[in-house]
């Protein structure tokens, strides 16, 4: 039986990480039988290793191996990739065509980002795993296959089950063993062992000295995140290796080649909100303005119970205020409170009284927001005059200072009648 070494060597598996290694184990373990396997991991860990191990060690070995990497092909044409056509089953069909489950027949087929796999797809695939049956795109005719899969995924596949997008009974007929492989940055120890190893591939490759890196630049090559995992860690060496003329790297210049961490994608901006973003931000602003129009009615209803039941007192101590809210303009007038609760006394200093109706809670609020709209109306007009003084009745000049458009100003020049 093959051992985790040797089978490092045999794939040019470089690194001692235990989790690697359980890895490994298992699909040696499960290679001679015929179970689907689950490898997951995220993009970029190398999990197209573990299908080929499978696949070598297998009593298949002798058969077909076929990679598909089901996100690369178009939702329209998967059908017929994996299951074939009859000749004229849809447009472009000009013959019969073999999909890939009938060419690897005794075989092995790795299906990569199995997750990407449409709803309708991931039921056939179903039918193979349960009894090896499937069709042709365009035939009633029902056919057998007897092929291994493995699939791969670097998605959480619970999520898309919750989400709708992965069939429940499909992933667990998959993963009837799963195998995880760690991302790069639980394996400090190996990285730098990666690195050297991609080192003298491109030295090899380019014909020139390997590059070696210094301590420091060591320790910052295990503290960086890897979020492109393996790939990415090849692409920086190769980089490096090209472009640097000198071959003794420092921690100053592998900065240079790492990506600032959680920016090193790029992202994108919407340079404008849609319907519904708007749509949401309106609805919670109405809310929060009913909040606050609830909360002040309440305050008014307690301030005016507070000073009728809190007799003269309180009416001297807050007069001031007794004239902001209720609209009381002359300095000296003394405000009393009579018996009925709706009705309020104002005294002048001439004795004449003149009393009014306190509206209910709501037509009062409504009566002191016509006040404000009124004087906001009044500031709208004067900015407008004065705007139009100053570009001497030129509209166009005007709108563009007052930040609306020409259109806008017309109808409030024929709203305020100026």
């Amino acid at each position: 039986m093959e051992t985790v070494q040797s089978i490092k060597q045999r794939f040019e598996i470089i690194g001692n990480d235990p989790k690697l290694n359980r890895a490994i184990e298992k699909a040696i373990q499960v290679a001679p039988t015929d179970i689907s396997v689950l490898v997951v991991g995220e993009s970029g860990v190398g999990k197209e290793s573990i299908p080929k191990i499978i696949h070598t060690l297998s009593h298949r070995k002798h058969g077909k191996y076929i990679a598909v990497n089901c996100g690369a092909i178009p939702e329209g044409t998967i059908d017929s990739e994996l299951f074939g056509h009859e000749k004229g089953s849809f447009t472009g069909a000009t013959s019969t065509r073999e999909g890939y489950f009938e060419v690897a027949s005794g075989g092995t087929i790795f299906l990569d980002e199995v997750g990407e796999l449409p709803l309708t797809t991931q039921v056939r695939l179903l039918r193979i795993l349960e009894n090896g049956e499937f069709l042709k795109v365009g035939s009633s005719q029902v056919q057998k296959t007897d092929v291994r899969i493995v699939a791969a995924t670097n998605v959480n596949l619970f999520d898309a089950i919750e989400k709708g997008k992965f069939r429940e009974d499909l992933y667990y007929r998959l993963s009837t063993v799963d195998i995880a492989l760690p991302p790069l940055r639980d394996r400090k120890d190996d990285i730098h062992l990666l690195f050297r190893k991609f080192a003298a591939d491109f030295a090899h490759k380019y014909k020139m000295p390997p590059i070696k890196l210094d301590d420091y630049a060591v320790q910052m090559l295990q503290k960086f995140r890897w979020s492109g995992n393996i790939r990415q860690l090849r692409n920086v060496a190769e980089q490096i290796s090209v472009l640097e003329t000198n071959r003794d790297i420092t921690a100053n210049t592998l900065q240079s080649y790492l990506p600032i961490e959680g920016s090193n994608l790029p992202s994108v901006i919407k340079d404008r909100k849609n319907d519904s973003d708007f749509n949401t931000e309106r609805e919670i602003l109405y809310k929060v303005l009913f909040d606050m129009k609830s909360d002040l009615h309440d305050l008014k209803k307690l301030t005016l119970e507070l000073m009728q039941n809190g007799g003269a007192k309180v009416q001297e101590a807050n007069s001031h205020l007794i004239k902001k809210i209720y609209g009381a303009k002359e300095d000296d007038s003394e405000i009393d409170f009579e018996e009925e609760p709706r009705t309020a006394v104002i005294t002048t200093p001439n004795n004449n009284e003149n009393s009014y109706q306190v509206q209910d809670n709501y037509q009062f609020a409504e009566s002191i927001e016509e006040e404000e709209v009124l004087r906001l109306e009044q500031k709208e007009i004067e900015m407008i005059k004065k705007s139009l003084e100053k570009n001497k009745g030129k509209r166009k000049m005007a709108a563009d200072e007052l930040g609306i458009s020409e259109r806008t100003l017309y109808r409030k020049i024929k709203q305020f009648d100026l």
